[in-house]
């Protein structure tokens, strides 16, 4: 449910990039939702194959977090590099924010347990 209100917030930053910024912006936006989004997914299917495999620990938990912080900062650095030219940082540093913050949404909706 969190990773569905996550790609959610991460396409209406690109929507909204998209319609304010034009084009550039909008693929900017999805690209630095896609940045946290992408990592985040993963994590949680490691977590999901730990906990059914029965192998779930805080060592666990913690290994795939940090593997996730860093997998974000490194797609946000090879962003930068790759499509520098046509980068729009504002939206991709929206598209970013609104994807880490995806709860917000189940919380309006009061859908978090």
């Amino acid at each position: 449910m969190a990773l569905a209100a996550q790609g959610a917030m991460g396409l209406a930053a690109a929507v909204i990039a998209g319609v304010f910024g034009g084009a550039a912006a909008g693929w900017s936006a999805l690209a630095g939702a896609g940045a946290y989004f992408i990592p985040n997914a993963l994590f949680a299917l490691r977590l999901v194959v730990s906990v059914r495999a029965g192998k779930a620990n805080p060592f666990t938990f913690l290994s795939g977090e940090l593997i996730k912080l860093f997998a974000t900062a490194l797609l946000l650095w090879m962003l930068s590099r790759v499509a520098q030219d046509s980068l729009v940082w504002p939206a991709a540093l929206l598209g970013l924010i609104l994807t880490l913050k995806g709860y917000l949404l189940l919380l309006m909706f009061r859908k978090l347990s």
